[in-house]
């Protein structure tokens, strides 16, 4: 751990404001910083930075699995470069919701969340991407075969629609409506049932498939997912 210091400001806008010791180094998504101090140097990079051998081919691998999440092709660094003194920088969600913050170390190493959940992390976390193993999850899903896995140590973030609900499972199953996944820890297994019932699919509304998550490990659910938040935001207009 790097004891990153940081703090999470609002509750509908939410960002957060990640304090820098000298020459340490965060990565976020470009796109997601609000503001960032004097004396913090910024660089737009292939890759996140984990693997500093890795390769040209190895970077444009990378780059291509990023591209499948529909994610930028480039990752921002951001450096504190000012010696003796502490420097911030701030991160916001780009639609209403909320802010996780995943200490990885706690929650075995490794998370996978829904694409574009990816905030910021720091410098020596790994971002790659995962893919279904199941066909029904694949193509009903709402998330589709690929999905974000943060792998490391540190503290990464990542952001969702609406309210954030934890789960903890312990061998059990829970059924969820398709697009509210956010993220889970290994040890979830993710797949794709359909609704059974007729009257079900005609009158409930809630579509003709269900997410089920099930084994042992923690879940993030989105009260909001911004599939949801656009379609109500059309029909409005």
């Amino acid at each position: 751990m790097s004891g990153l210091s940081f703090n999470i400001i609002g509750n509908i806008m939410p960002t957060v404001e990640i304090e820098l010791d000298f020459l340490q180094v965060v990565i976020a998504e470009a796109g997601a910083m609000t503001y960032f101090e004097d004396g913090i140097s910024l660089e737009v990079k292939l890759g996140d930075g984990a693997d500093k051998e890795q390769s040209v081919l190895g970077k444009v691998f990378s780059v291509a699995k990023r591209w499948m999440t529909n994610e930028t092709l480039f990752i921002t660094h951001f450096v504190n470069q000012t010696q003796f003194s502490k420097k911030f920088v701030s991160f916001s969600a780009p639609f209403p919701g909320q802010i996780i913050p995943l200490k990885l170390n706690e929650l075995g190493g490794v998370v996978y969340c829904q694409k574009n959940a990816f905030l910021c992390t720091t410098l020596g976390t790994s971002l790659s991407v995962a893919f279904s193993k199941r066909l029904g999850a694949g193509f009903f899903g709402g998330e589709g075969f690929v999905l974000q896995r943060i792998q490391g140590n540190d503290i990464a973030f990542i952001h969702a629609g609406g309210t954030i609900i934890e789960k903890d499972l312990e061998g059990e199953i829970i059924y969820l409506e398709t697009g509210s996944l956010v993220a889970f820890t290994q040890g979830i297994e993710y797949d794709v049932e359909a609704t059974t019932s007729l009257r079900s699919i005609m009158f409930s509304g809630e579509g003709l498939y269900l997410t089920k998550l099930s084994g042992t490990g923690r879940v993030w659910i989105q009260t909001m997912p911004f599939t949801r938040l656009s379609a109500v935001m059309f029909d409005a207009l």
